[in-house]
């Protein structure tokens, strides 16, 4: 299942939540996508601020993901 379509799957879901009429198949399907969703956008957003540099005072650059070691989380 490619990421639009988890996206597409994850509102499906929800909105059929709003009716209260998930099942419990349904509701650990809902669960299991959106810690998916979730762990996707953290490791986008660290990937982005490991790639970030920064002009510090005195003219010099500092690469954040060197200056904090590209740590895995």
């Amino acid at each position: 299942m490619g990421f639009d379509e988890k996206i597409k799957r994850i509102n499906e879901l929800y909105h059929k939540s709003q009716k209260g009429a998930l099942t419990d198949e349904e509701k650990l399907e809902q669960a299991k996508l959106r810690a998916e969703y979730i762990a996707n956008v953290r490791a986008n957003l660290k990937s982005q601020l490991d790639n970030v540099s920064i002009q510090e005072a005195d003219g010099s650059i500092t690469n954040l993901g060197e200056k904090f070691g590209k740590q895995t989380s």
